[in-house]
């Protein structure tokens, strides 16, 4: 009779706990504080462990940072295939793109300050990472495909770029939010109100899907 599988070893389950903790506690940590002011202590606190096991498994606190930022980066690309986009009538897809984006950034405003933070950095962590490139591509790939379906149905234009129009849907939110505090004391407005944010993303949603029209 073969021999029952052994289970998993309880110090692999352990590890990838404990390497699981440590990431979730950094990326908190380095959302809050940026790299400069990050500190491993709080880290290795807040994952309930020590420092020596950050070291362990990340290296230093510039290879933790990026794991950070990878994680950061793969939460939204998953979030986004969960979307489904192909499977829509292409205005509807790029509209569900667009109130997807607006409030993943709402609801994850860790998000921006972690590349707020990146971008004070030059992307030099970035640019390291073998993992980024091949996570954003796919939606280039698939924004590409909707907007040439589009194209032949007539109701999308010819030559918009898909890159071009992922980085203005998210710039049109990204701005909006990461800048609340000084608009809303420039404009004497609450930008941040609910019939303000309201206001907001159905203003963003008529400005690309106009924009895209023949």
């Amino acid at each position: 009779m073969d021999a029952a599988p052994r289970p998993k070893p309880v110090a692999v389950r352990d590890a990838e706990a404990t390497r699981r903790r440590i990431l979730e506690a950094a990326r908190a940590e380095f959302a809050r504080h940026g790299l400069g002011g990050a500190r491993i202590e709080r880290i290795a606190e807040a994952a309930r462990t020590n420092k020596r096991m950050l070291y362990y498994y990340f290296g230093n606190k510039e290879g933790l940072f990026l794991a950070a930022l990878e994680a950061t980066y793969d939460d939204i690309r998953a979030a986004e295939r969960a979307l489904n986009l192909t499977a829509l009538a292409p205005l509807e897809a790029i509209e569900r793109l667009v109130r997807f984006t607006w409030d993943y950034f709402v609801e994850h405003p860790e998000f921006m300050m972690m590349l707020n933070s990146e971008n004070l950095h030059k992307a030099r962590h970035l640019k390291k990472s073998k993992q980024i490139p091949a996570m954003n591509s796919p939606l280039i790939a698939t924004m590409a495909t909707i907007l040439k379906r589009g194209a032949s149905a007539g109701t999308i234009r010819k030559g918009v770029d898909p890159l071009q129009l992922y980085i203005s849907i998210a710039a049109l939110a990204y701005f909006y939010l990461s800048n609340a505090s000084t608009l809303s004391v420039t404009f004497g407005r609450d930008v941040l109100a609910k019939p303000e944010m309201k206001q907001r993303i159905e203003h963003i949603v008529d400005l690309v899907i106009t924009g895209l029209r023949p």
